[in-house]
């Protein structure tokens, strides 16, 4: 498995030079995200320049990730195919730059954004126009021969392993697939203190749709009403059973990417170390 990072890059794309590379590389990372606000900015000399920097470093390409909103689901039609539209050009930008996959996020209702609640999120309604765009995407992401990484959680209308599943059915594209994060699925105490379960759920339902993971990991926060934080890998506190995730993501995709994510720059060291740790543990290998 790759061991990469989706941080310690100070804004999108055009951020990445050899120094924040270099950076990467000294934390022992062996690719970094690429991030993307507009995939009409780039331009040829641009793919060329960020193939050749990855390239000589010995990076392997990334997964791409758009900044966009969460208006896959939008009741606003407008909304919606514009939103459909971007992430069918970060797919041909994917293809360019000869990434393996580019991220897709659901979205939400609440106009806060994408990774926020709403009461209609679980609807079928919603349910059905999200499996309507994500078509559409594939579509272009099929001819392009890129992979679409579809990110879910408890608060999007993907909540589940088994909405997971049965969204890449509905669907029925060979390209579509999970980018596995499951801090994002813990909804309750009783998923919290039995991850495992949860992990080895995804595994057995979709064992050959799990294109990677984000890697982090999580804490319950002692108060009267459950309340989850997120917390670095590895840290006594910290309740992922990240033994399990490896190990499952080892049986079914040796060749998935692990990026950790969602730290400051200064705790992703800390990070890297307790997930090389756990994987030490358990005998995996990095490429």
């Amino acid at each position: 498995m790759l061991l990469g990072v989706a941080g310690l890059v100070p804004g999108d794309w055009k951020s990445i030079d050899g120094v924040v590379l270099d950076n990467v590389a000294k934390h022992g990372f062996k690719t970094v995200q690429i991030r993307v606000n507009d995939p009409q900015s780039m331009k040829d000399k641009d793919v060329k320049r960020l193939k050749s920097m990855f390239d000589g470093r010995g990076f392997s390409m990334p997964q791409t990730v758009g900044n966009y909103g969460g208006k896959l689901i939008a009741e606003n039609e407008t909304d919606r195919k514009n939103e459909i539209k971007f992430v069918k050009r970060m797919v041909n930008l994917t293809a360019r730059l000869g990434s393996p996959n580019t991220y897709l996020r659901p979205g939400s209702l609440n106009p806060k954004g994408g990774w926020m609640p709403h009461p209609k999120n679980h609807s079928d309604e919603v349910f059905d126009r999200l499996i309507d765009s994500t078509k559409q995407i594939c579509d272009v992401a099929e001819n392009e021969g890129i992979m679409i990484a579809v990110e879910g959680g408890t608060v999007c209308p993907v909540d589940s392993p088994q909405r997971m599943k049965d969204l890449i059915d509905a669907v029925g594209s060979k390209n579509l697939g999970l980018n596995m994060d499951p801090v994002n699925f813990v909804g309750s105490l009783d998923i919290a203190y039995d991850t495992t379960s949860l992990i080895n759920e995804f595994y057995e339902l979709i064992p050959d749709r799990i294109f990677g993971c984000h890697a982090k990991d999580f804490t319950v926060v002692d108060t009267l009403l459950p309340h989850f934080e997120e917390s670095i890998i590895g840290q006594p506190e910290s309740l992922l059973d990240n033994e399990a995730m490896l190990l499952g993501l080892q049986k079914v995709n040796p060749k998935a990417h692990v990026l950790v994510e969602h730290l400051p720059d200064d705790k992703i060291p800390v990070a890297a170390a307790g997930i090389r740790k756990i994987a030490d543990r358990i005998g995996i290998e990095w490429d």
